[in-house]
């Protein structure tokens, strides 16, 4: 195989050469789609919340304030998408470490920084999540950690694959528990934030799934992850008065603090209609609904865009989540379809938790809705995990190879063959 920036062909597990072809494009055209309607949202909204802002706290915000902010964090977000399109991934993957531990030390920064009340520490909400860069903006070093995560797991997951060692407690299980806990603690416990948790969790079990862990081992880790979470809700206050608010469901009113934002969301949604009330006359963005512009984009949507605009987003987040998944499965290396995994997990999960948040099937849990979403960070590295996985896309291999393949050796391979979604084009 020829490494380096001019990689034209991969190797499989077993030494078969798969060549360089045409990329999945419309990788492309849903996430540009996504995130230009997220552009729209800001401009249509954004003169709003920098009203109520100046009024309540005395700021001097332009009606364009947030828009000229996401429209930067688009440009970087594109330019995070383009390069990862083109770095050789056998470099990405080679340096997973080193970006797992710059989120690590990052994280450990911010908690130093928060402890000691510098003012470079962003807090919001009673929770230190962003470093406060001025003029810059501000940076979650979480979503770094998030990558990090991902890249170096692909990568441990798939020598342990190799060895045959996935189910091994003590080669595989241990470590993966350990470094997924360590994170887990950062942004959960350290961070306030069981919103990107959950997010955690997901990359790190939709790439145990599909590394063929064995069901035993699914339904031990379910429980301890059930368990975990309900030690995290029952010591921690506001969680309770989340899952107690969510438990009461419509026996509330937007006179009662614990269940206020849920229920100017599900305000928000039903005012929308069949076909909305049109762009740039969301009432709920007036100051009514918490978060608007990031949280709650879901809920602002509904109420401008209708039932119709709501289906049209989520049927785009389930043509991209289905790209991701043709993508999976149809790459040989199983490195790589573990990567491919871990993204899918960790949109997956974003969007699910916010859209089932903001119609009130499940609680609060203070997650964005990736590439609409306001705020920088989130979206470059969302983009660049998707500009990977679109250079990913470069070498799939027809699904006859992966059939026979798994034909040959099914229970080594189980869990990694061709799945029954729809098989993509590759030449």
């Amino acid at each position: 195989m020829q490494q380096g920036w001019q990689q034209r062909r991969a190797t499989g597990d077993r030494g078969e050469v798969v060549r360089k072809h045409h990329p999945d494009r419309l990788i492309i055209v849903f996430t540009l789609i996504l995130m230009l309607v997220g552009l729209l949202m800001m401009y249509a909204i954004g003169p709003q919340r920098a009203n109520l802002l100046n009024a309540v706290f005395g700021y001097e915000y332009s009606d364009t304030y947030f828009f000229v902010k996401q429209f930067i964090s688009f440009l970087l977000a594109g330019a995070a998408f383009a390069v990862m399109a083109k770095l050789p991934y056998e470099w990405v993957l080679k340096n997973g470490g080193k970006i797992l531990i710059a989120g690590f030390v990052a994280c450990g920064l911010l908690a130093i920084a928060g402890w000691a009340g510098l003012s470079i520490a962003q807090a919001t909400n009673g929770a230190t999540r962003w470093f406060n860069l001025g003029p810059l903006g501000s940076i979650q070093p979480a979503e770094i950690l998030k990558f990090g995560l991902l890249l170096y797991l692909a990568v441990f997951l798939g020598i342990r694959y190799q060895q045959k060692k996935i189910n091994d407690l003590q080669q595989t299980l241990i470590p993966v528990g350990v470094l997924t806990g360590i994170a887990l603690l950062i942004v959960i416990v350290i961070q306030k934030d069981l919103g990107t948790g959950i997010a955690v969790t997901s990359i790190v079990a939709t790439m145990l799934f599909v590394s063929g862990i064995s069901k035993k081992i699914v339904f031990s880790l379910i429980g301890l992850l059930l368990v975990a979470g309900l030690v995290l809700i029952v010591t921690s206050p506001h969680r309770i008065e989340r899952v107690a608010t969510y438990f009461q469901g419509d026996n509330t009113s937007t006179s009662d603090d614990a269940s206020y934002h849920i229920q100017h969301a599900k305000i928000a949604i039903g005012s929308g209609g069949f076909f909305g009330v049109g762009i740039g006359k969301s009432v709920q963005a007036s100051g009514y609904l918490p978060e608007a512009l990031n949280d709650s984009i879901f809920a602002v949507m509904g109420e401008m865009f209708g039932f119709v605009g709501l289906v049209a987003i989520i049927a785009l987040f389930v043509a991209l989540l289905m790209r991701l998944l043709g993508v999976m499965d149809h790459l040989v290396d199983i490195r790589l379809k573990l990567a491919a995994a871990g993204v899918f997990g960790w949109i997956g999960s974003h969007v699910i938790l916010n859209i089932a948040a903001m119609i009130g099937i499940f609680p609060l849990t203070g997650i964005t809705l990736p590439l609409l979403s306001y705020g920088g960070t989130s979206m470059i590295f969302v983009t660049a995990a998707l500009g990977f996985i679109y250079h990913l896309s470069h070498y799939t291999v027809h699904p006859s190879r992966i059939k026979e393949e798994s034909n040959e050796d099914s229970r080594s391979r189980r869990g990694l063959g061709r799945t029954r979604h729809a098989s993509r084009r590759s030449s």
